[in-house]
């Protein structure tokens, strides 16, 4: 029987469905395993070849952990809202959902092509009111929350009611947007409104005052990745800083959770570093600093304690409400000037631009341990949400401090003996303390540091700061809280409405809110969001359900939110909807989420270190608090797959012709290089004909050959559209089968490295199934398969593949398993093996690679059920035991000719072997050996 790979795949492909081969329910006598990727975001391309390598790479083990015996959840589904189906909406007037949907099922049938074991049954679209239901309800429960320091959890915000009652603030631990102090009596005074602005305060999602990046054109806040050299990555619209009342959720009462978590996970080292430098922890002071005559004062924070007698200036965020306190008539118009310019860039981009820019506010601050007073300066290295957005420079030990310093012509202080600060910052937290106070002033405090290790002077001045009310002791955080309003239509509708101009949460028993019709998909022309264009959308709270805008009444009818939720809302707890996602009554049943209880294996890729990664931790540490989640962790362990670059081809034609030259003869021309679809190369050879067919201009192209043929030349770079050389998984689907993607795509390197797309090499995986094939049918199409006995040579060519495969999916290592499953079928077939015992274990072993081929042979062999069913083979030492050794003769160290001898055999029988043998005799020369050496399993050297 021939190898038809496309009769083959759909056949199995129709059955795996009939059959629910991949259904799967809970199962309380088998192990659960989790297995999941990363979710796509369905654009209108469609999937390339570099989309699938992590579904083709967790698809692999979720199949290897079935065979083993587990009861493996291998869930698939869309992160469906998204700014692409909303810019197309503009576009075209086309609604969001209607091009979502089409893309949908462009991906569907895409993904199914190849073979994935995914549970469909358990798809979910964030843009299903079914799923967003719980998105809503999630945050309506973090707004009605707050987070308590003391417990280190999420609290019903209830609890602070009752005790703002009877005890105002007093003592209170808990997260909040700023300190404030108030009474009981204080607080039982206030209005219904004055007490929800103080709830405000600690709610763990709640309204606040944010700096965002604004894009007018677009009409909406975007996050930091979507923003890219001061313009949105989408359109390329300018962007700004400013200033907006958003919905907040409150990530960074989660920083040292989201630090210990970290200890607890099976993530590479280096991810978990970037989120340990992303959530920033920091041990210091907090020190107030007077304004010099003024009565204003403010605070810095600082993790060089032992640095205040250095201070010679500060320096303000631009963002910070202190701007506009501190600076004078005079540097005004400077002033603003200067903050015009840094609305335009975001504060990653500032972070990584190392210039030096700054403006002086024309006011002095007051240091506390020096009574100097310090310029106050104004420049965009600060920002505004880390410490307080006020820093005390010291330039003779914060590099960024000194080219500052160097660059306004400021005071360098050195701190420390012996340090040089003539050409750099003295950074290193080593060294004796001096100038501290400097020997020639008069002392403006009792505390004196010179003489102490730095060490010890972080410690002295943190005490002297707290003894004398100076400040006090902090653990900062970089982290910030997270912004979740966005300014579109097509996100999830906040389940929000709005009484005498303060949120209230609309009853849980009415979710799901749903999306409302507009007419148009822009902002209004009065500036609100695209939800002002909807007629009916607003909230009737004595019938608890959405009515007419005109009947707003502020008595019983309220506006209902404008804004929407981000992209990241519905993809922070789909992992737990994937458990259960039929449930109409709950996110996750309690007991289904306790068999299931967290992802074993999670699938993406590093560009979401900073935003996903942690904004899904944060939320299911939350469910976790709220009992909801049992694992405080959401993915245990995380594997990044690398990113399949492009392979681009070029055509050269010559200049002011339309002839193109092959590229070994380019040199001598002078040509243009052009980008042409890869598509129609194979192997760097250029389809002449399809050329030709590709676009209008080409159609009467000559070419100059060699050899007969058109030689293209190549480079790697990004997979685009723009060049070319987007390579569609269907193409190779079609033209070679999904087993020989999903194998050409491990073999092409390790899953975690990116790597180019190159179709040079995917014959040779093909040559390999086809081989695999032919152990079973002749090309005669005979049945060769038998129940002889196998042979040593054969039992130990299957068991090295087991053991070596085995231990390569565990590492993810495939593509050398690929190597090993290459190695092992030559042996076979050159044994003419056609063994049932070895076969049909040979089958299950490349099963989690090559399901179809698979799957037909195990049907072949007569088994009845799904070869998923089958047990993963384990492979037996005894077959892998050299029985002979193959030894170098040498004669004084140069190796002559080798002889067989048994593993175990003595060095007296192979020394005397060895002088026996005829071939000796010649390099001998009737000589006398002075000794013979044996180096056991290797190498015999006679020394002559």
């Amino acid at each position: 029987m021939e190898y038809n790979f496309r009769e083959i795949e759909k056949k199995w492909q129709k059955r795996w469905v009939e059959e629910k081969t991949y259904q799967v329910t809970e199962d309380d006598s088998k192990q659960k395993f989790y297995v999941l990727n990363m979710f796509p975001y369905p654009s209108g391309a469609g999937l390339h070849v570099g989309h699938p390598l992590g579904y083709i790479a967790s698809d692999i083990y979720a199949r290897y952990k079935r065979l083993q015996g587990f009861n493996v959840l291998n869930p698939m589904g869309y992160d469906a809202y998204g700014l692409p189906a909303e810019q197309y909406a503009i576009q075209t007037g086309q609604h969001p959902a209607i091009t979502t949907v089409n893309n949908i099922d462009r991906y569907r049938e895409q993904l199914d092509k190849i073979g994935f074991s995914f549970d469909w049954n358990r798809e979910i679209r964030t843009c299903d009111p079914e799923y967003y239901h719980w998105t809503q309800w999630a945050f309506q429960k973090m707004f009605n929350s707050y987070y308590c320091n003391d417990e280190q959890q999420a609290r019903p915000i209830e609890e602070l009611e009752k005790a703002f009652a009877i005890y105002g603030n007093k003592g209170l631990n808990a997260a909040c947007s700023e300190e404030i102090s108030f009474t009981a009596e204080e607080w039982n005074a206030k209005s219904e409104k004055e007490k929800q602005e103080i709830l405000m305060n600690y709610r763990i999602a709640y309204l606040g005052e944010t700096m965002v990046n604004w894009c007018a054109e677009l009409g909406t806040v975007l996050a930091n990745d979507e923003v890219v050299d001061g313009v949105s990555e989408r359109g390329g619209f300018p962007v700004i800083q400013k200033k907006m009342r958003q919905w907040c959720l409150r990530v960074s009462a989660y920083a040292q959770r989201l630090l210990d978590g970290l200890d607890t996970i099976e993530w590479t080292d280096s991810l978990k570093e970037t989120q340990r430098n992303w959530i920033g922890r920091s041990e210091g002071a907090e020190v107030q600093f007077k304004v010099k005559d003024s009565d204003l004062e403010f605070t810095i924070f600082t993790t060089r304690a032992d640095t205040m007698f250095g201070v010679t200036f500060m320096v303000l965020a631009p963002e910070s409400e202190l701007v506009a306190q501190l600076t004078t008539p005079e540097q005004k118009a400077e002033v603003d000037a200067y903050l015009d310019r840094t609305k335009k860039r975001t504060e990653r981009e500032r972070i990584a631009d190392r210039s030096v820019t700054g403006v002086f506010s024309g006011s002095y601050a007051i240091n506390p341990f020096t009574g100097e007073a310090v310029p106050v300066w104004i420049s965009d290295y600060v920002l505004a949400g880390y410490g307080t957005g006020a820093i005390m420079a010291v330039p003779a030990h914060d590099s960024r401090d000194y080219a500052f310093a160097k660059h306004f012509g400021l005071e360098i202080r050195p701190l420390v003996e012996g340090c040089d600060v003539s050409e750099e910052s003295f950074d290193a937290k080593e060294g004796i303390v001096c100038n501290s106070p400097r020997p020639d002033v008069t002392p403006y405090c009792d505390l004196s540091l010179n003489g102490l290790t730095i060490k010890e002077a972080i410690e002295t001045t943190k005490k002297y700061v707290k003894d004398h009310n100076l400040g006090r002791v902090k653990v900062n955080y970089r982290l910030r809280d997270a912004i979740f309003s966005r300014q579109r239509y097509w996100g999830e509708p906040f389940p929000v409405y709005y009484k005498d101009g303060m949120p209230y949460m609309i009853d849980e028993a009415s979710l799901p809110l749903e999306l409302p019709e507009v007419a148009k998909f822009l902002p209004t022309e009065t500036g609100e969001p695209p939800l002002g264009h909807a007629t009916k959308w607003a909230w009737d709270t004595v019938n608890k359900c959405v009515v007419e805008n005109e009947k707003i009444d502020h008595v019983t009818v309220f506006p209902l939110e404008l804004n929407t939720m981000p992209g990241f809302a519905g993809s922070s707890a789909y992992y737990l909807r994937y458990m259960d996602p039929h449930n109409n009554k709950a996110l996750v049943d309690p007991k289904i989420d306790q068999y299931w209880k967290n992802v074993d294996l999670y699938v993406g890729g590093t560009e979401h270190a900073t935003g996903h990664l942690i904004y899904s931790r944060f939320w299911n540490k939350f469910l976790y608090d709220m009992d909801v989640s049992v694992m405080e962790e959401p993915f245990q362990k995380l594997v990044n797959q690398g990113m399949i670059q492009g392979r681009s081809n070029f055509v050269y034609r010559i200049k002011d012709t339309n002839t193109f030259v092959s590229l070994n003869l380019k040199d001598q021309y002078e040509v243009t290089p052009i980008h042409v679809d890869v598509n129609i190369v194979s192997n760097d050879i250029l389809d002449l004909e399809a050329f030709k067919a590709w676009r209008p201009e080409y159609k009467t192209a000559e070419f100059i050959l060699e050899d007969g043929k058109y030689v293209c030349g190549w480079a790697v770079e990004k997979m685009s559209k723009s060049m070319f050389n987007v390579v569609n998984p269907d193409m190779i689907v079609e033209k070679y089968g999904a087993d020989t993607l999903r194998m050409y795509e491990m073999f092409l390197g390790p899953v975690e490295q990116s790597k180019p797309w190159d179709t040079n090499g995917i014959d040779g995986v093909h040559r390999f199934i086809r081989k695999f094939w032919s152990l079973f049918y002749s090309r005669t199409d005979e049945y060769l398969v038998t129940d002889e006995p196998a042979t040593k040579e054969e039992l130990k060519s299957l068991h090295k593949l087991i053991k070596k495969v085995t231990g390569d999916i565990e590492q993810f290592s495939y593509n050398t398993s690929i190597s090993a499953f290459m190695i092992c079928v030559n042996e076979l077939f050159n044994l003419k093996c056609s063994k049932k015992e070895i076969l049909e274990q040979l089958v299950i072993t490349l099963a989690p690679f090559a399901p179809h081929v698979c799957e037909e042979l195990w049907d072949v062999l007569g088994h009845e059920t799904s070869v998923c069913d089958a047990q993963w083979p384990a492979y037996n030492e005894e077959y892998l035991k050299e029985n002979t050794v193959n030894y170098t003769i040498s004669f004084n160290g140069k190796a002559r000719f080798n002889m067989e001898f048994a593993a175990d055999e003595a060095s007296d029988v192979i020394q005397a072997a060895v002088l026996a043998d005829e071939r000796s005799q010649k390099w001998i020369d009737g000589k006398t050996p002075k000794k013979i050496i044996v180096v056991p399993k290797k190498i015999v050297n006679v020394v002559i």
